[in-house]
């Protein structure tokens, strides 16, 4: 539940602030949760960095990797 508050903050975030101590520890444990995901689906970081770039959504991404893992987003 926390880290969903902590999310939320984030997400409403203006990005000229700078991201508190909590935030940006959340932020990280959050890319680091999709990445060894992406991994286990067959997708490196850099990939997965490439993926949003040319315009998907993080939403999007977490979608494909769900899909890619036969779960439900």
């Amino acid at each position: 539940m926390m880290t969903e508050l902590h999310l939320a903050s984030a997400a409403s975030h203006d990005p000229g602030d700078p991201l508190s101590l909590e935030q940006n520890e959340t932020l990280q444990s959050a890319v680091a949760k999709v990445v060894v995901l992406g991994a286990q689906v067959g997708f490196s970081a850099d990939q997965l960095i490439q993926l949003l770039r040319s315009g998907l959504t993080v939403g999007e991404l977490l979608e494909v990797l769900a899909t890619r893992t036969g779960d439900d987003a």
